[in-house]
């Protein structure tokens, strides 16, 4: 049974740091490309990290990039998104999930996601 796990949201400052992780079982994260999207409150569901199966190539939009990284842990079966210099626009829930290697078509289900909120 396919599963992903997201946690390490929180409360940070603006500036912060944090880094989330999705534990994934049922598959295998380095055999799949995989995404992290963000929905802030009112607001459409946004891609902020892709890295794809095949030599984890990666890639953000513009609102993240520079501050955000993607990356996998093969032995933990895990995918993380460390977040840095933080934004108050950085403010939403944070899914992590399997997609094609642009991260603009999704597979599977959403998780509960985890909560990161940037505010002084």
């Amino acid at each position: 049974q396919v599963q992903l796990v997201e946690s390490g949201g929180g409360l940070v400052q603006p500036g912060g740091s944090l880094r989330l992780s999705c534990a994934a079982s049922g598959f295998i994260v380095s055999s799949v490309h995989m995404s992290w999207y963000r929905q802030a409150p009112g607001k459409e569901r946004e891609l902020v990290a892709t890295i794809t199966s095949s030599g984890g190539s990666t890639n953000y939009p513009d609102s993240v990039k520079g501050r955000f990284t993607i990356s996998r842990d093969n032995v933990q079966n895990t995918l993380y998104l460390q977040m840095n210099n933080l934004k108050p626009e950085d403010t939403a829930v944070y899914y992590c999930i399997r997609s094609s290697s642009s991260g603009a078509t999704r597979f599977g289900s959403w998780g509960q996601g985890t909560q990161v909120t940037v505010s002084s």
